[in-house]
């Protein structure tokens, strides 16, 4: 699915549907508010949430990404813990990379398992006990803010600063899962990924603390002496394809997808014609090269992506607030 575009009209002129789907979105909201309240398993190693308040990509999984290869840095031995959307493996499944496909497990946790542990399901408590069992230190969520069946040391909420909050309404008449204030009183850090082109830190005032980061391609394997032509199905496609320009690069064709989406054999076929008609070299995501089948995967260069910290304070700092201080 693909969000409405009055989602992210100005919170000032939300527009009439929005208006008509408010009554919806306190319901949404009240329920929201029952579930958090609930008390999870409290895990006896400490747990990292890596969440957002809205629906769609903002920079999550590369957030998690970067904070576990720093923690491994550190000696520890940190998993994951993802939901697995689309996947359909039992809770607690640790996932391999080698074996499980992104339809058994979801694209993110095959991209998590490359660097640690990652074991998926929605009872985040199950897959909790099974990576203390299997011998983890910390674990870090990827998503799952609103989810209470863990107890969250440290949550992080994660905001894309090109979209903020959108129109700061809550499901269904905008993109939130939760009130922005809901949502910070439980929060223990705000990451800012990009440039706060929304004022979103201005509506949140004096809430936690906040750290910035920009996500930044990784295009050294792409041609420049061909023709490019982008695909992704992400929370944001827009923001792989505007990376791809801030990199030099200037695809002719850029075709986005919904978010997770399992691309077809005629989708596939459509894509291979398109880029030999232009003699153009296919261009995707990390995390939609893993849903494409093998064949098609070995005939599209991918551009991976890394986070680049505005201090390099600011990831030790969450990692001091997440495993304790390595000098005390």
């Amino acid at each position: 699915m693909r969000a409405p575009a009055f989602w992210w009209r100005a919170p000032t002129h939300p527009g009439w549907a929005a208006r008509l789907l408010s009554p919806l979105s306190h319901l949404y909201a009240a329920a929201t508010a029952r579930q958090v309240r609930r008390t999870g398993w409290r895990a006896p190693v400490p747990v990292l949430c890596c969440g957002n308040i809205g629906v769609g990509g903002t920079g999550k999984t590369p957030l998690g990404l970067d904070l576990a290869q720093r923690a491994i840095a550190r000696g520890r031995h940190p998993a994951f813990l993802s939901r697995g959307y689309g996947g359909n493996l039992p809770a607690g499944t640790r996932v391999d990379p080698d074996r499980h496909t992104a339809g058994e497990a979801g694209d993110e946790p095959l991209l998590l398992a490359r660097v640690a542990p990652c074991y998926i399901g929605a009872d985040r408590a199950v897959s909790a006990r099974q990576a203390v069992l299997d011998g983890a230190d910390c674990l870090l969520m990827d998503d799952g803010f609103q989810n209470p069946t863990l107890h969250q040391d440290l949550a992080l909420v994660v905001v894309d600063g090109a979209v903020g909050f959108g129109n700061g309404r809550v499901l269904p008449a905008g993109p939130l899962r939760e009130p922005v204030h809901a949502g910070m009183a439980r929060a223990g850090g705000v990451v800012m990924i990009g440039a706060d082109r929304q004022g979103a830190l201005d509506s949140i005032g004096n809430g936690p603390p906040h750290f910035a980061a920009t996500l930044q391609q990784d295009v050294g394997h792409v041609p420049r002496d061909r023709p490019l032509i982008a695909f992704a199905g992400i929370g944001r496609p827009a923001k792989f394809f505007d990376g791809l320009i801030g990199m030099g690069l200037s695809p002719v064709r850029c075709m986005a997808f919904a978010d997770h989406h399992p691309y077809t054999r005629t989708e596939c076929s459509d894509l291979l014609a398109l880029a030999a008609q232009w003699n153009a070299c296919l261009v995707t995501t990390e995390k939609d090269a893993i849903r494409l089948p093998p064949a098609m995967r070995a005939q599209v260069t991918t551009a991976g992506v890394h986070l680049a910290w505005d201090t390099p304070a600011m990831p030790e700092h969450i990692l001091d607030l997440w495993l304790g201080r390595t000098d005390a």
